[in-house]
């Protein structure tokens, strides 16, 4: 069973894997990390978190006042996200709802304010509701950077982390196949217990 723990209880589980300081949509599929022991640490928990999220990486303005619909739509995204990269990297066809909804988000963000008409004021220009519009601007933009990755030169170094239970996706260097140092240790740790165990049961 996997036990959530608070993104403010363990703020930096691990550092971004390869290819998430390039790629931001790379770095939202990852924001839900599996550590060992069954826990999971999301960092887009509540709303202050994912807007904390979205700041950090230049989507968001400081005073956005995220709600928990919009929060609930970034962690929407990423599962989508991840659903395309686990097709990608397992060599399977993309899942179509998984198509649907990031294609959804690519069209969604408004390009321009809207003419609107009321008794009142007559006919007047407006954009959406402030908080509304950043999220589907941010959502767009992560969703964009998400078609480029699966889609240009780099989608044949996706790859996932090697070193259970991590849930992580990184863009592969060489022969490397995880996505942190402490990822790497553990896997070699297994191996060498692995082998280890192996001798023992033969003699």
């Amino acid at each position: 069973m996997t036990e959530s723990v608070s993104a403010t209880a363990h703020p930096a589980p691990c550092p971004p894997a390869p290819g998430a300081e390039r790629y931001v949509a790379l770095d939202l599929a990852n924001s839900a990390v599996a550590l060992p022991g069954g826990q999971l640490v999301d960092l887009l928990d509540t709303p202050g978190a994912a807007q904390d999220w979205l700041v950090r990486r230049g989507l968001a303005p400081v005073d956005a006042g995220l709600r928990e619909i919009c929060a609930a739509r970034l962690r929407a995204l990423r599962e989508q996200i991840r659903a395309l990269l686990a097709a990608r990297v397992g060599d399977r066809p993309a899942p179509a709802d998984a198509l649907d909804a990031v294609n959804d988000a690519l069209t969604r963000a408004p390009a321009a304010s809207l003419l609107h008409w009321s008794a009142d004021r007559g006919l007047y220009r407006a954009a959406a509701h402030p908080t509304t519009q950043i999220v589907e601007h941010a959502l767009a933009a992560l969703a964009a950077d998400a078609a480029d990755l699966l889609t240009g030169p780099d989608a044949d170094r996706l790859t996932a982390c090697g070193s259970a239970p991590c849930n992580r996706y990184l863009l592969r260097h060489g022969r490397r196949h995880w996505c942190s140092t402490r990822c790497g240790d553990r896997a070699r740790a297994a191996r060498a217990y692995a082998r280890r165990t192996g001798r023992t049961e033969e003699s």
